[in-house]
């Protein structure tokens, strides 16, 4: 839960590094968020019978406000892996760019490089 707070704590900050288990736990908490909201809402549509508006309406605001969080805390984990940010928009190339970025996202962090010392010698 620590990392989830981190990430928020670090809402728009671009610069700096973050380690494999700070954007993993990120995402996992994202993912459970949808998933909770989307039973939420679709528990709401039933009884009131809006067909779906509750439960796209809670998720899309969720998702929305974690899509900066999303990016930035992506964007720190390509700098811990020795990469530019920019490395980002590999993600919109069809096919391959989502497969490319997710062997980023997976990858050991470095030693120190051009964005910081190694997060992971820090907290040890």
């Amino acid at each position: 839960m620590e990392w989830y707070k981190l990430c928020w704590a670090k809402y728009a900050t671009f610069e700096g590094r973050a380690r494999r288990s700070e954007y993993w736990y990120f995402t996992l908490f994202n993912i459970i968020a949808m998933f909770v909201l989307g039973a939420v809402g679709g528990i709401l549509d039933a009884i009131l019978g809006t067909m779906g508006i509750i439960s796209t309406a809670l998720i899309a605001i969720y998702g929305l406000a974690a899509f900066i969080p999303a990016i930035s805390v992506m964007v720190r984990r390509l700098h811990d892996t020795g990469r530019s940010g920019w490395w980002f928009w590999i993600g919109l190339v069809p096919a391959v760019g989502g497969i490319i970025l997710l062997i980023f996202m997976i990858m050991d962090s470095q030693d120190a490089n051009n964005f910081g010392s190694n997060p992971k010698l820090a907290a040890a």
